[in-house]
């Protein structure tokens, strides 16, 4: 679906759940398709590579291919992706804040300790993946 307001295209851009997670277990940071299915367990390989072949062609990441043996890509963010991290940051503050908690699902997924980037950082279903 084509949109012709900044709100619907921006929505659309992010418009799956794991667009926002991939971009915040990305951050400003460099990384290996390997890594990014290890950091985000929850998701199937397949699935990865379509989020990530989209989010190309919407200019929130880059793909980076290096000609050697065995293949290596890497993955970065954008300026257009970087400018989402503190976006981002406030839906989760929002929800923290504004979330009624439902007692008989405890499970849920969230980022931690936004400003240190090498500590343990995003949680799904009450599993740490170090990011």
């Amino acid at each position: 679906m084509k949109y012709s307001c900044p709100l619907g295209k921006a929505m659309s851009a992010l418009g799956s759940k794991w667009k926002p997670i991939i971009v915040l277990v990305i951050k400003d940071r460099k990384l290996r398709f390997g890594e990014l299915a290890v950091r985000i367990s929850v998701i199937s390989r397949k699935v990865l590579t379509d989020q990530l072949k989209e989010m190309q062609t919407d200019g929130l990441v880059i793909r980076e291919e290096f000609k050697e043996l065995p293949p290596r890509v890497e993955y970065s963010l954008t300026e257009k992706g970087l400018a989402l991290l503190p976006i981002l940051y406030l839906l989760e503050e929002w929800e923290t804040r504004y979330h009624v908690k439902d007692l008989n699902n405890e499970e849920g997924c969230n980022v931690m300790d936004k400003n240190n980037k090498s500590k343990e950082a995003f949680v799904c279903n009450n599993t740490v993946e170090s990011v």
